[in-house]
């Protein structure tokens, strides 16, 4: 196989997006035959070098896996947080996969998890623009005028938030479509215009819906929905 860069090959293997396996070597998290890789660009053989990230050997992966899990409520969005449970003890596969993007741990829902590290970069950066939906419960009736708030986007964490789209549910719940993900941001809008979220529930990512999926159970994506996920990020 032709030389490859570090970073490139942690990306293809799934362990990360390229930019965090610039990251990841920096701060010196990988090892190439035993010793420390710090450089970036650092050019390896696929096949013949042995590459390490915190002390496990990393692989291509032959084929690549996506997954679709229903979160539930109290589980942490990693791959292994001290005294915390976490997602991937969730999906009893031997391949290491890595969630895509964040739902907080009070929140339940539609995650994807994935080997992929292209896939993983894609769904991942803001750059990249793709629908999120979600359920939302909130402690009190909300009023169509502080729905228009919400939807019209306001000032959050030092920008503006993009436009989204709401469509109420009932006078306590509503759904609502993101194209962008900062953290905890549903919460905090909703904060913003003086209300409590109860409960925050993720149905849909891209062309991916989270369906009758049962609670903490997961599936293989399909064919079709792997294909239409793949092409509609590129």
């Amino acid at each position: 196989m032709p030389l490859m860069r570090l970073q490139k090959f942690l990306s293809a293997a799934g362990v990360c997006s390229r930019r965090h396996g610039e990251d990841y070597i920096q701060s010196g998290r990988v090892r190439v035959n035993g010793r420390l890789a710090t450089v970036l660009g650092t050019q390896i053989d696929p096949d013949k070098d042995r590459i390490e990230v915190d002390g496990r050997v990393v692989t291509l992966e032959t084929r690549h896996i996506y997954i679709a899990l229903h979160k539930p409520k109290g589980y942490v969005t990693s791959c292994s947080h001290a005294g915390e449970a976490v997602v991937v003890d969730l999906i009893n596969l031997p391949q290491r996969l890595y969630p895509v993007g964040r739902l907080d741990k009070d929140s339940t829902g539609l995650l994807l998890l994935t080997n992929d590290g292209r896939l993983h970069h894609r769904l991942s950066h803001p750059s990249f623009d793709h629908e999120k939906e979600y359920e939302v419960t909130v402690e009190h009736p909300i009023p169509d005028s502080v729905l228009e708030r919400l939807s019209a986007g306001m000032p959050l964490m030092g920008s503006k938030t993009r436009p989204a789209r709401i469509r109420r549910l009932s006078g306590r719940r509503f759904r609502m479509v993101l194209q962008e993900g900062r953290n905890r941001q549903i919460r905090r809008m909703v904060h913003k215009v003086g209300y409590r979220v109860m409960r925050l529930k993720r149905i849909r990512v891209a062309n991916i819906h989270l369906g009758s999926l049962p609670v903490g159970a997961w599936r293989h994506l399909s064919p079709r929905e792997e294909k239409k996920l793949l092409l509609s990020l590129g």
